[in-house]
């Protein structure tokens, strides 16, 4: 059961969105998946057409004394999303504070999870940023995988930053109509290791999936932006339940 986190190098990449559109491709390949969102802005919900108003989540849970399987809910056949739930900006910081005391209740889930055989797949969608709890989080992943937007801020944060040790670098919203689009391309192929070998394009429709509350295979399979992230997908059945078994 191999637990794929995905991150942006910084907000705005549109980590949420292709969360929520790889879960549903891997779905649609007959695969098993969870998926969680570790975010407190609790926007991965969206992407399943969870009521706005609905408190629901891990986090919720957390406060409220109950286990963290209650916050969870099913989407689809083999789809079901962990929401962080909504809180108050004091009952965020309280949250916080207990995972900085508890770190091992995570691994601890992921491992009851792991012996469960319930899923395949468990994709964590991590908040962009670094720090202890970020350090944790991507922790309990086998792979990360970092996203990027072809642009000159992620070239350079790319040089300043640190980056998650043997991560996978994705590319999204690309256009093959920006010249520095394409020279970038051309030089992170050259220079960066873990760069995965396809790209997802800038769609209208990735945008809009999250405006109609599904994940963007489901809203817009004929999509170029859907038809690469099911590439993505097909990527991952090859080469990372190969190396985890």
């Amino acid at each position: 059961m191999p637990v794929i986190a995905l991150q942006g190098i910084r907000g705005g990449i549109g980590t949420t969105s292709i969360t929520a559109a790889l879960a549903w491709a891997l779905q649609q390949l007959g695969e098993s998946v969870l998926v969680i969102d570790l975010s407190p802005d609790n926007l991965l919900r969206l992407h399943f057409n969870m009521p706005f108003e609905l408190n629901r989540g891990w986090a919720r849970a957390e406060l409220d004394g109950t286990g963290w399987p209650q916050g969870a809910m099913r989407y689809g056949k083999k789809l079901d999303f962990l929401p962080f739930g909504r809180l108050s900006a004091a009952e965020r910081v309280k949250v916080r504070q207990q995972q900085s005391d508890t770190p091992q209740r995570w691994h601890d889930f992921l491992a009851q999870l792991r012996a469960s055989g319930q899923y395949r797949w468990i994709l964590l969608d991590i908040p962009a940023g670094d720090g202890p709890q970020i350090e944790q989080q991507l922790a309990l992943a086998d792979q990360v995988f970092l996203l990027l937007n072809p642009d000159a801020n992620c070239h350079a944060r790319l040089h300043q930053q640190p980056l998650p040790a043997g991560c996978h670098l994705l590319i999204n919203h690309y256009s093959s109509a920006s010249p520095l689009q394409q020279d970038l391309h051309q030089l992170w192929l050259q220079t960066l290791a873990g760069l995965l070998p396809l790209v997802i394009h800038r769609d209208e429709a990735l945008a809009e999936a999250m405006a109609v509350k599904q994940p963007l295979g489901e809203y817009r399979p004929e999509s170029l932006a859907a038809d690469e992230v099911l590439t993505l997908a097909n990527w991952c059945l090859l080469n990372l339940q190969e190396a985890e078994g």
